[in-house]
């Protein structure tokens, strides 16, 4: 089973031969040009628009990022959720840079396809064909993503028509973006949000600068008496909020494939440069601490694929009636994206000073896998999110049709139309226990529910209190837990689904054991914890997972050193 991407060798049996030809070329372009050329843009921090100019001649996001409605009679052309995040992964897999110029595409299309303005609609979509990225433009530099102070403002002219005043800023794409997607508020008397587009190319659209030193142009921008039609207008009061958190609700996951796509770099560099390397007489991958630090980054980054890929079915199947993605996408968030930072930190203790030579994938990707934990909202925003459903989650499950595996060649629309941005409390989900207890055979399966019961226990006796709750000290790694239990639930699901061997699971376990004791201690040492509280965080404290030196290195030997040149980037 091909547990992480490979290139060179890439296959997925669910891809029609539309799609198999967006990945082929994509792969041939990064391989023809090379790791150096790939290192050297990086390096001089230029903006890639020899990258542009070929997804723009290939139509690569005209197929992957209009519904088909808009697609210009192209028969690949739709927005499919399963291959939009495997996509995101590829690019990562080759530089951060050209992912985040798909992503803030991603995020400035979506107002767009959410609107009523099929003008605009039209627009983009021939934009898209013509090869043009698009811009979203949220952020203020005094506000940051608090888009409750957003001063941006669209006055009315008195000719049926508006101006635009304010400034944004950490816009990517910006720069040449023909479409910004603009949050505003409307200063006609109601102070209603608003959506509008605005164009770099615009006498009344200042570009100011990059706001980063790096390949990226994240934007400074301001427009001044910039004009509006309604053309340009996408919506107007409610529909704008909701357009806002909806839109980040698609974009948020697509940061999970980024870690994904980078840390896969990462580990097979690692592995090929320790595995023909003798340090004081001995193969680096025979030393004990090292083969440690490799299997743990294999098990977590097989993990972090292995829910994003459960998670997008989720997604790709939701409906008004089912909206359980809203949990599960901003797990993979928060989640998916740190472990990507914890595989690189393990890689990173092994290769050592060989992680900072400059002609290493590797020196790159150190400094870009930490970027993706603060995109679309902080850690700490999205853990304080899931927080909310864990009474449903953890107490009042319901009945769901189970979900299959979602690679129909469909559009996935339910993401342009998920209705209002509230209502998080009222989101009901499937019962988690059976699919724990059909691997409960696993001993450190076993171990898990063991400390999982035991914090579902606090939370029914000795849950916290205001006082507790207000406090991220406690909340933080109570929310944290949480999210290793919806983590292992996907996990398992996805695993029986492709029915692993078991052993591969097992092993998974073993470090998702020592991550929940490790967030209970956090807990026990917060000062404002109760002396129950504590008591309870010691009994997820003290179950350890259950060693098996066979199994251990069966998994060593068949899945992980074997990767031992299994790739590397043409020079």
């Amino acid at each position: 089973m091909n547990f992480l991407i490979q290139p060179k060798k890439y296959q997925n049996p669910q891809w029609d031969e539309g799609t198999r030809a967006i990945f082929d070329k994509t792969i041939a372009f990064f391989e023809a040009r090379g790791k150096q050329r790939v290192l050297d843009g990086y390096t001089r921090k230029e903006w890639d628009q020899e990258f542009v100019d070929f997804i723009g001649r290939e139509r690569i996001f005209a197929k992957l990022l209009p519904p088909s409605e808009y697609g210009g009679g192209d028969p690949d052309c739709r927005w499919d959720t399963a291959r939009n995040s495997e996509y995101a992964e590829l690019l990562s897999f080759y530089s951060h840079s050209q992912w985040y110029c798909y992503q803030v595409t991603i995020l400035g299309l979506g107002p767009i396809w959410m609107s009523k303005n099929e003008k605009a609609k039209q627009r983009a979509a021939k934009l898209l064909r013509e090869g043009a990225i698009f811009a979203f433009g949220l952020s203020e530099k005094k506000h940051g993503a608090d888009i409750y102070s957003t001063e941006t403002s669209l006055t009315p002219r008195g000719d049926g028509q508006w101006v635009a005043n304010g400034e944004k800023y950490y816009i990517g794409n910006g720069n040449k973006a023909k479409m910004v997607s603009t949050l505003g508020k409307m200063k006609d008397g109601t102070d209603d949000f608003c959506f509008f587009v605005s164009d770099f190319t615009h006498k009344a659209f200042e570009l100011k600068k990059n706001c980063v030193s790096h390949q990226e142009y994240v934007a400074n921008f301001a427009l001044h008496d910039y004009p509006i039609s309604a053309d340009d207008l996408l919506e107007r009061g409610t529909e704008a909020w909701d357009a806002s958190l909806n839109t980040v609700n698609i974009g948020k996951f697509n940061i999970g494939p980024a870690s994904i796509g980078t840390a896969e770099h990462c580990f097979y560099e690692a592995i090929t440069h320790s595995s023909n390397r003798v340090l004081y007489g001995k193969r680096v991958t025979d030393m004990s601490h090292v083969r440690k630090n490799f299997m743990d980054a294999w098990l977590r980054l097989v993990a972090m694929r292995t829910y994003q890929r459960r998670a997008t079915d989720y997604f790709r199947d939701a409906n008004e009636k089912d909206r359980r993605y809203l949990l599960y996408n901003p797990t993979s968030k928060m989640k998916v994206t740190l472990q990507g930072e914890e595989v690189v930190n393990l890689l990173w203790e092994v290769i050592a000073a060989k992680g900072y030579e400059k002609d290493t994938y590797f020196h790159m990707a150190a400094w870009d896998i930490r970027g993706p934990s603060k995109l679309e909202g902080t850690v700490h925003v999205n853990v304080q999110l899931i927080r909310k459903f864990m009474k449903n989650y953890f107490f009042n499950p319901v009945q769901y049709a189970p979900v299959a595996p979602q690679f129909a060649r469909r559009d996935d629309m339910f993401v342009f139309n998920q209705g209002p941005a509230k209502g998080l409390g009222a989101v009901r989900f499937h019962d988690y226990r059976p699919i724990f207890e059909a691997y409960a055979r696993l001993p450190n399966v076993t171990a898990f529910i063991k400390q999982t019961a035991t914090l579902r226990r606090l939370l029914e006796e000795v849950g916290p209190d205001e006082k507790q709750d207000a406090d991220p000290c406690f909340a933080l790694p109570l929310g944290e837990m949480f999210s290793i239990v919806v983590y292992g639930q996907l996990i398992l699901e996805q695993a029986q689904i492709d029915d692993w061997e078991q052993a591969v699971v097992n092993q998974i376990f073993d470090f998702m054991v020592r991550d929940f004791a490790r967030f209970a201690l956090q807990i026990y040492d917060v000062p404002s914890t109760k002396a129950e509280q504590r008591t309870l965080c010691q009994e997820i404290m003290l179950v350890r997972p259950v060693p098996d030196a066979a199994e251990y290195d069966k998994v060593w030997r068949e899945y992980v050193v074997v990767l031992n040149g299994e790739y590397a980037m043409n020079e």
